[in-house]
């Protein structure tokens, strides 16, 4: 029996949620394990590498083109046809990327030089970022092959056990980084194994749920098949759009480093609490309706499909109005709270919550970019997104470099280039919105205006619950890790309970939110 659309989002952003809980916890064992120096440095480097490839092709550019082809396949075709065309990409992806892999172990000298070409002032740091590169770039393999089986779960409905793949990369990773430390001959390079083999546990996880559905086939590549060579197609101007993300991160990085020193530090850190929300909502409703939306494309239904898409926005609206203030209002709470010890110091959680506190500005329109994308993509469409996409880079490279410009020295522009991000996702978003509407396959339905004037009166409602002990800052910043963390839960429970509290007594009939019924 097939869950609901709530259902599976409340399952995939739970799974979410404990891998980026983990991943919070890697970073510290990594941090006590290993500290700062030169082999972390190296480490970083050699994982950095596989990982900006697998956004790149993996979960961005073969994900979105992938799983709309699968599904037209799945509601028009046999199931030896569905299997063919599984195997038949599977094949193609794997034996492209046994190519890359292999050229990128042959050359990883150069190719460490050119995503650190710093390091080549240092000839033993260079030296083993290329040995820890070597194992890591067979992650680039195994993950890309893990999300081709996770398309393939999505499809059909089972969200869980891809969403629960990252949570064994993280238990890996913490395994390797307390072995290594204490019994390896180089105890950094145990990590570089440990990347190699939790790219492989979580292909390996996924493969008997595959087998389940009858859907597990020898992948043989079948260049000529009319469905493999559609997905190649889409893949083109997709990897693009992936690449857009990729270089908006990467200007933002290079601004920061001309700032005042530690600019980078809390952008990262403010950048690690704005993808809780989105991770575990916005990634996971993206998710979960790209192959409702591309079922309902495939059987000509646009009536569903612009009711579905209508369903997912009002849940955005729902949840990123009160997500938003609270990121603003508890930004300096919250980074205390996880981050206010050993060296990170209380001008680093004042100056943190300046960029989350802008950032947070924009967690709506970060939010809508995952759930309108999927409108566009079950359509097979990714050469619009990509157009909005390029616009949005342009405009954050111009406020971004204005900003750097202006506040260089005045400790501030930090803040000013998560506020210029968050302008480019709000103008992204507000794009794909737009386009949406041109095309004519989202339709509004009635209500709008009654739940915004709902979610605007308990949004206002729980910021003025927040207001005191937001602005508690000798406790935040004095109070001991136990009071800060007390608090600051008892707060967000008053929050949350007040919000959807006040909600329900304004008349939000939540049986009116249930998803479109499927066909």
């Amino acid at each position: 029996m097939k869950k609901g659309l709530l259902r599976s989002i409340a399952t995939f952003g739970s799974l979410t949620f404990l891998s980026r809980v983990l991943g919070m916890a890697r970073d510290i064992v990594i941090g006590a394990a290993f500290g700062s120096g030169a082999a972390t440095d190296a480490f970083f480097v050699a994982f950095k590498i596989p990982n900006f490839m697998r956004r790149l092709f993996a979960e961005g550019a073969f994900s979105q083109a992938f799983v709309p082809v699968l599904s037209e396949y799945k509601e028009t075709r046999s199931a030896d046809e569905v299997r063919r065309l599984i195997a038949g990409t599977a094949g193609a992806l794997g034996m492209v990327l046994l190519v890359v892999t292999a050229l990128g172990i042959g050359f990883a000298p150069w190719v460490v030089g050119l995503f650190a070409p710093g390091f080549s002032a240092d000839p033993a740091k260079h030296e083993l970022a290329v040995t820890m590169l070597r194992w890591t770039f067979s992650y680039l393999l195994f993950i890309s092959l893990a999300a081709c089986a996770g398309g393939v779960l999505n499809t059909y409905g089972r969200f869980g056990p891809p969403a629960f793949a990252p949570v064994l990369l993280n238990l890996v990773l913490i395994a390797a980084a307390l072995w290594g430390s204490q019994h390896a001959a180089q105890p950094i390079v145990a990590l570089a194994v440990g990347v190699f083999i939790a790219g492989l546990v979580q292909l390996l996880l996924l493969l008997p749920y595959l087998a389940g559905l009858r859907m597990l086939s020898w992948p043989w590549p079948r260049w000529s098949d009319p469905g493999v060579r559609r997905i190649l197609q889409l893949m083109g101007p997709a990897v693009f759009g992936s690449s857009v993300a990729q270089i908006n991160l990467l200007v933002d990085t290079i601004l920061a480093s001309f700032l005042v020193t530690g600019s980078v530090s809390w952008l990262y850190f403010s950048d690690r609490l704005v993808e809780f929300p989105l991770g575990i909502f916005g990634v996971a409703l993206g998710t979960v309706i790209l192959p409702r939306l591309a079922g309902e494309h495939a059987r000509a239904n646009p009536e569903r499909f612009s009711a579905t898409l209508d369903w997912a926005l009002r849940w955005v609206l729902l949840i990123a109005a009160p997500a938003t203030v609270g990121l603003i209002m508890l930004a300096l709470p919250m980074l205390a709270t996880l981050f206010l010890y050993g060296e990170f110091t209380q001008l680093d959680a004042l100056a943190a919550s300046m960029s989350l506190t802008t950032y947070g500005l924009g967690l709506a329109g970060f939010i809508l970019v995952k759930v309108a994308a999927p409108g566009y993509f079950a359509r097979q469409d990714t050469r619009t997104p990509v157009r909005f996409a390029a616009i949005s880079l342009l405009v954050n490279m111009v406020l971004s470099t204005a900003a750097v410009l202006a506040l260089r020295d005045t400790g501030m522009g930090h803040a000013a280039l998560a506020l210029a991000t968050a302008i480019a996702a709000s103008l992204n978003a507000a794009m794909l919105l737009g386009g949406l509407r041109r095309l004519g396959v989202y339709r509004p339905e009635a209500g709008w205006r009654r739940l915004g004037r709902q979610v605007a009166a308990a949004t206002l409602l729980m910021a003025l619950v927040l207001y005191w002990p937001a602005a508690q800052t000798g406790l935040w910043l004095e109070g001991t890790l136990w009071q800060r963390a007390g608090a600051l839960s008892a707060t967000i429970a008053t929050g949350a309970a007040v919000y959807f509290g006040a909600l329900t007594l304004l008349g939000v009939r939540w049986r009116e939110l249930r998803e479109p019924a499927a066909q």
